[in-house]
């Protein structure tokens, strides 16, 4: 999975466009076991270092990319600065 997704080429986009992506199609993506573990981790670092990291998504569109600060990591969906919200189950990976 992990080459699939660096063999992909992500469209690169700002945190502000988020809000206006569709993610309508319930299901969700191929994930690594550790994702959970590292949104924690990648939380814990936007929160004490404000560090941001790479997020590789599906929208119903294709592949995005944003490079932000996690805020919140819930169940279902994680927060980024600024309350824009990304469902976990369209996340594919999350870079350091």
């Amino acid at each position: 999975m992990q080459e699939e997704v660096e063999n992909m080429k992500p469209e690169l986009i700002e945190k502000e466009l988020i809000p206006t992506l569709k993610f309508t199609n319930k299901a969700g993506v191929e994930q690594s076991s550790d994702l959970m573990a590292k949104l924690i981790e990648a939380t814990t670092l936007g929160n004490l270092h404000h560090g941001k990291v790479a997020i590789i998504f599906e929208d119903d569109q294709g592949l995005k990319q944003v490079e932000t600060t996690i805020w919140c990591t819930g169940g279902d969906y994680i927060c980024l600065k600024g309350g824009v919200w990304i469902p976990i189950n369209r996340i594919r990976k999350v870079v350091f």
